[in-house]
């Protein structure tokens, strides 16, 4: 079978992987779609990210969406054909977080496609995929590309129960890439009542707009465009940070009102913070980092056309033209989030 392997940056090649033995709870899987994510960028582009760097070949990928094939010894629930939403998060379950309900600080975490640990952690841009019965979600009545932004969204649903009440609160979002317009899609199902979104870029922000914030601003064409939310020691109670920049953060920490809430997703190196603003106005920064349980709960969302997605998909590109689909996803003026097709429908 072909996977897609990154040897180092700039360096994506398609190759003849062997196939793996299906075992006990485990499930065979025909790849359906594969979302190209920030990280599988950071490496596409770079290597890696901040200290985490490619140390030898790794198959990329862990948003995806597959078909049932065969189950193993032990696997009930499912059907070959089913369409399944497949979970990247595999945390080992023993270990003292997993013990303590924090599945996802696991201390043995084997996430598709991570380069953290090493060995690497081979991805799931392949095109038939052995996972445990555990990581599958029905995903029946969903389009294969809408069922490979499960993960995407969990991302948020995780940043969004660690904001705690959200019903009537006024929110600010920095970044409107995949996740940030996420987080509006998030936020205004828990009840946000006024939503306003920050980028550089005009279309990021006309997807913004798409998924309903209130009012978008291009921080490139106002650089003061938040100003006027500074005033009376703020106005948002709730900041969806998503671009990991500093300028970012410290702008919005200046839009928040005393005792308001910083949800740090954006992941791009570490940042000087503001703490002089954050101890006067008695703010609370509030990391979140993947999911777990929040997966399932997004499939779900999905299938009842609680949240919908579909419009954050703008391309899909066939796995022969995969480094394209990367070029394409890299380019933040065209692209929201881009697929590749491993089977047709």
């Amino acid at each position: 079978m072909r996977a897609l392997v990154i040897h180092a940056a700039g360096d994506l090649r398609l190759e003849d992987v062997a196939p793996e033995v299906l075992g006990y709870g485990e499930i065979r899987l025909r790849l359906a779609r594969g979302g190209i994510c920030g990280s599988d960028l950071h490496y596409y582009t770079h290597g890696g990210f901040g200290a985490v760097r490619l140390r030898e070949p790794m198959i990329l990928g862990h948003e995806v969406s597959a078909h049932v094939v065969e189950l193993g010894p032990g696997v009930t629930g499912f059907t070959e054909g089913q369409l399944v939403a497949v979970s990247p998060s595999r945390p080992c379950g023993a270990c003292r977080y997993c013990q303590e309900g924090l599945p996802n600080h696991c201390l043995n975490m084997r996430f598709y496609g991570s380069a953290m640990p090493f060995p690497h952690i081979q991805g799931a841009f392949r095109e038939e995929l052995i996972a445990d019965a555990a990581q599958c979600v029905d995903a029946t009545g969903l389009a294969p590309g809408v069922a490979a932004m499960a993960e995407p969204l969990a991302v948020v649903l995780h940043a969004t129960s660690r904001a705690g009440q959200m019903m009537g609160k006024r929110v600010l979002v920095t970044g409107c890439g995949p996740i940030g317009a996420l987080a509006i899609l998030c936020a205004r199902r828990a009840g946000a009542a006024e939503i306003v979104a920050t980028d550089l870029s005009d279309f990021t922000l006309s997807m913004a707009q798409l998924c309903g914030a209130d009012r978008v601003v291009n921080m490139a064409d106002e650089p003061d465009g938040l100003a006027e939310y500074a005033g009376q020691k703020g106005y948002f109670d709730v900041l969806y940070e998503c671009t990991g920049v500093a300028s970012a953060l410290g702008q919005g920490i200046a839009a928040l009102r005393p005792r308001g809430v910083i949800l740090q997703l954006g992941l791009g190196g570490d940042m000087t913070l503001p703490m002089t603003a954050i101890t006067a106005k008695e703010l609370e920064l509030r990391g979140s980092f993947r999911f777990h349980a929040e997966f399932a709960t997004g499939v779900e969302l999905m299938r009842k056309g609680l949240i919908d997605v579909a419009p954050l998909i703008t391309q899909s590109l066939p796995l022969s033209e995969a480094e394209a689909a990367f070029r394409i996803a890299s380019d933040r003026s065209r692209a929201m989030k881009a697929q590749i097709i491993f089977a047709q429908d």
